[in-house]
């Protein structure tokens, strides 16, 4: 099977300009492609997973990846999927976050001897002169088009600032400098970038000709995407400084029954023929298909040798054992008070919940037990003695700590 068709099979496309054109391009390893980060984190998250597999999954076929580090649009800000207007960021910010983002790509994507560019577009968009570059592409966008776009139209009743609509011309004027400089021919992204991507297209042709060989793709798994990049409220990192492999595993480990086979064919570089044929399990084996989804994804991520800690670690809690690998809030003399500690305020100092009165609200709703014991009473305590090996702490079904006295 060819790469295009393994992407179709892998449930990974959602729109394409011109399919045929495009299929040749990449079965062939002539593309030069390119997609989008803007650095809004000094972490790239879960949700841009699609897109790093993708690229490698590319890059192994014989084309060429450009990673374009957003260090200019980033400056504006994406309003796509967004009711608000995202925090305005300093250039020292963006500058900071874009490094984090290259070193963690590098884990992903070779970047030696020519086969991969990372960019900035931060080289060419904070130099344009603004008249000039109005004067350039202006002309070759609609107004009444733009306002028809999605990304667009879910902004219009709360209110879509001037910053953020220019947005969708720096997007587009991307795709022109990159096909002008670099050669670049393809653009990747998820399904609501496809008005922006168009209009890199469109730019394109109305400027250097109908004849101009520039493509679109946009992938099924942006809705998807954003779904796995966070969790609980919270961002899912690939930084292991915020998220830890074993809750990165864990949290892989927790996706619904509903998504687990189609987060494997999406994300992980498992033969398609041993997935096919895990599409037949039910029941218990579907918790071992999130066992393989959670190991290879770590594995991708933070190596092999923590992704087997994470596994370890996990499967000892699941037994109400303690690992000692898993994540851990230690507890000094100062944390007892009368030589205990009620399980509210242990709750709150392993970060499982916000306050105590959540904590309180936990245990009362049944939420929350003790090496696999249902805590019931608010007012349960424990001593250091208690907790001199480790205690595995869960609040619901996903959120875990092993919870250690230092005295």
């Amino acid at each position: 099977m060819k790469i295009y068709e393994e992407l179709v099979a892998r449930g990974l496309i959602a729109q394409v300009t011109n399919e045929s054109e495009i299929k040749e391009l990449i079965n062939n390893g002539k593309a030069t492609f390119y997609i989008g980060f803007d650095c809004t984190a000094d972490s790239l998250t879960a949700g841009h997973f699609m897109a790093l597999t993708l690229m490698k999954r590319l890059q192994m076929a014989g084309n060429k990846p450009i990673a374009l580090i957003g260090g200019g649009t980033t400056m504006i800000g994406d309003p796509s999927g967004r009711t608000d207007m995202r925090k305005m960021l300093t250039k020292e910010d963006i500058d900071h976050n874009a490094a984090c983002f290259k070193r963690q790509m590098e884990q992903f994507i070779d970047f030696s001897e020519g086969k991969a560019l990372m960019i900035n577009n931060a080289d060419w968009l904070l130099n344009l002169n603004y008249v000039d570059m109005l004067r350039d592409v202006g002309a070759c966008f609609s107004v009444n088009n733009m306002l028809r776009a999605e990304c667009y139209k879910q902004r219009m009743e709360k209110g879509l600032s001037f910053l953020e609509f220019n947005y969708m011309i720096m997007q587009s004027y991307d795709f022109y400098y990159l096909y002008q400089h670099y050669d670049c021919n393809l653009q990747f992204g998820g399904d609501d970038q496809w008005s922006n991507m168009l209009g890199g297209t469109e730019l394109i042709r109305r400027k250097l000709g109908k004849d101009a060989n520039a493509m679109t793709i946009t992938l099924l798994t942006d809705s998807q995407g954003k779904k796995m990049g966070k969790t609980a409220g919270n961002a899912v990192w690939l930084d292991p400084n915020k998220t830890s492999p074993f809750d990165f595993y864990q949290y892989w480990r927790n996706v619904g029954d509903n998504d687990v086979l189609k987060c494997i064919r999406m994300l992980t570089f498992l033969p398609l023929e041993q997935i096919d044929e895990m599409d037949k399990w039910e029941g218990s084996q579907l918790n071992t298909a999130k066992e393989i989804l959670a190991y290879e994804l770590t594995k991708l991520v933070h190596g092999e040798d923590e992704a087997q800690k994470a596994q370890t670690s996990a499967r000892a809690l699941f037994s109400a054992g303690v690992s000692a690998d898993m994540p851990t809030e230690t507890l000094s003399a100062a944390d007892f008070e009368n030589g205990s500690i009620d399980i509210l305020t242990i709750l709150v100092k392993a970060g499982l919940v916000p306050s105590k009165s959540e904590a309180r609200r936990a245990v009362e709703q049944g939420g929350v037990s003790v090496d696999g014991d249902k805590v019931t009473d608010i007012k349960a305590c424990y001593t250091p003695e208690d907790m001199k090996e480790g205690i595995v702490v869960r609040r619901g079904k996903k959120n875990y700590k092993k919870v250690v006295a230092s005295v």
